[in-house]
């Protein structure tokens, strides 16, 4: 009895050897099963660090590499910088508002500088001379010598000594605007001393009287200027004075 039960605990100590030498090798297994689980991600990790890298090489020399789309958006953001820029510049059109209000300011001065008057006898100088072109005219010249600009209304009125009408005016001599004289400017109206019907009486004048018209051109304004006649001047009842013209040329067309 004794001798089965030393083989009985010999056979169970046998079997439990073997059974942790099973256990030993199981563990083993495992831990290389571990070994090769470690070993597959640190291979992986090795993968991904130079795609990693590759990314980071693409990202670092994206600004030149990137694809067209993306230089595109880029140009974009730098273009909506340059806008946010042009919103500076409207920073400086404002600015620029100031600057017209320096020209409200010259308008201002313009407003405070003199305003125009009509021309009258007291604010020009008058003269009348003889032109060889054409035949039978006077030159009919009138200065602004005032301090402010001056209008030349319509035509000068004019009586030859003392004749009771006034000089016929040649209505197709209307200009195109009203004649403003500046400072030292002249305006000019040619005399028809004599018309058609040729044969109508002449006169001897040695006298003439310009009258200066108003806006309205309802009768003469202001102080008349009196002139002395070239010697030998004959006029005629058919004869005519044109328009005040800036121009001595066009008032000598007629």
């Amino acid at each position: 009895m004794r001798s089965n039960h030393i083989r009985t605990t010999t056979l169970a100590a046998t079997a439990l050897l073997a059974a942790l030498s099973l256990t030993a090798c199981g563990g083993n297994d495992n831990g290389n099963d571990g070994k090769a689980g470690a070993v597959a991600p640190a291979a992986s990790t090795t993968a991904t660090t130079p795609d990693t890298g590759k990314d980071a090489q693409e990202t670092d020399s994206g600004t030149a590499d990137a694809p067209a789309e993306n230089v595109s958006d880029a140009s974009k953001g730098s273009t909506g910088g340059q806008k946010s820029n042009a919103v500076a510049t409207g920073g400086q059109k404002s600015n620029a508002g100031t600057t017209g209000g320096q020209k409200s300011n010259a308008g201002t001065t313009g407003s405070g500088s003199k305003s125009p008057v009509t021309c009258t006898g007291a604010n020009t100088k008058v003269t009348v001379s003889k032109v060889s072109r054409p035949i039978n005219h006077l030159l009919l010249t009138a200065t602004n010598t005032g301090s402010s600009p001056c209008y030349a209304y319509h035509a000068p009125k004019l009586r030859f000594d003392d004749a009771q009408a006034v000089f016929p005016i040649l209505r197709d001599s209307i200009p195109q605007a009203v004649v403003t004289l500046a400072p030292g400017q002249s305006a000019y109206a040619s005399i028809g001393l004599s018309g058609e019907p040729d044969g109508q009486e002449l006169y001897k004048g040695t006298h003439l009287t310009v009258y200066f018209s108003g806006k309205s051109d309802q009768g003469s304004t202001g102080a008349p200027a009196e002139l002395t006649l070239p010697a030998g001047t004959s006029w005629g009842s058919n004869g005519f004075v044109t328009y005040w013209q800036s121009d001595m040329a066009d008032a000598l067309t007629y």
